[in-house]
């Protein structure tokens, strides 16, 4: 059975953002981005990122990465491509078939 993703369009996202993820909602900036199978199969494997550490502590992992990161990195697209939440997204966005097949906490081997 195919997932229904809760999708919402918001024309007001930033510029540099597709989609963003916030459990349950998958959050285009143009509807046609809903139909991008990749852009999908990044923002469904973030979704399970989210249900795997409970929703918030998800957001605050995310956070405080991408504060340390940026500390490290001093430039943001560099600390936001590292996080280990990304960085599972981005490795794994064009295998469609990764989430039946993903090990549980798969961001944590990097």
């Amino acid at each position: 059975m195919k997932q229904k993703n809760k999708i919402i369009v918001c024309k007001y996202l930033p510029n540099h953002i597709a989609a963003i993820t916030l459990f349950p909602f998958i959050i285009y900036k143009k509807a046609s981005y809903a139909q991008d199978p990749v852009l999908v199969n990044h923002e469904r494997i973030h979704l399970k990122q989210q249900i795997e550490l409970l929703i918030l502590p998800f957001y605050l992992w995310y956070g405080i990465e991408f504060l340390l990161r940026l500390l490290y990195f001093r430039n943001k697209q560099k600390a936001y491509r590292s996080i280990s939440f990304e960085q599972e997204a981005y490795t794994h966005e064009a295998d469609l078939t990764y989430l039946k097949k993903r090990k549980h906490y798969a961001f944590l081997r990097r």
